[in-house]
């Protein structure tokens, strides 16, 4: 993880690295249907995913893999004497490869821009979700925060 002292010292930083690898199990998945309310079978039926689904399992929802960029974010990003961090959201999202059940994802991170604001600053950083052995990624997504000092 990257500690910064200061919103400067912030953004001098180009490239925040990569997280460690998060298993994205049938239990995550589940979790994540009953807290988001979609319970399509591609991603909660296991036996219909495996004999008529296109990727031979369940797959984890784009929305799942889209939150994980968040915390991929903090996994990577802790800004000392600061406030508070708004997430005020995200540009730019690409689902680029399906995420099959059991697959371990991880993130890379790096600051395309930020331009300093009254108290702060407002960082766009581009999140790219890698699955392990996989050539594309799962998700691209640039989020966008806001740091105070």
């Amino acid at each position: 993880m990257g500690h910064y002292e200061s919103i400067d010292d912030l953004l001098r930083q180009r490239d925040f690295g990569t997280t460690g690898w998060h298993l994205i199990d049938q239990r995550r998945i589940d979790a994540f249907a009953d807290i988001s309310g979609d319970h399509q079978w591609i991603h909660v039926d296991p036996d219909r995913a495996r004999k008529e689904g296109p990727f031979g399992g369940t797959v984890a929802h784009g929305a799942l893999t889209l939150s994980l960029c968040t915390a991929f974010l903090g996994e990577l990003v802790q800004v000392r004497n600061v406030t508070h961090v708004v997430n005020v959201g995200f540009d730019r999202v690409r689902f680029r490869a399906p995420v099959p059940v059991d697959s371990r994802l991880r993130g890379a991170a790096r600051l395309v821009d930020a331009r300093r604001m009254p108290g702060g600053a407002r960082v766009r950083v581009l999140i790219t979700a890698e699955i392990e052995g996989a050539t594309k990624p799962a998700c691209l997504a640039e989020q966008i925060l806001a740091f105070y000092g």
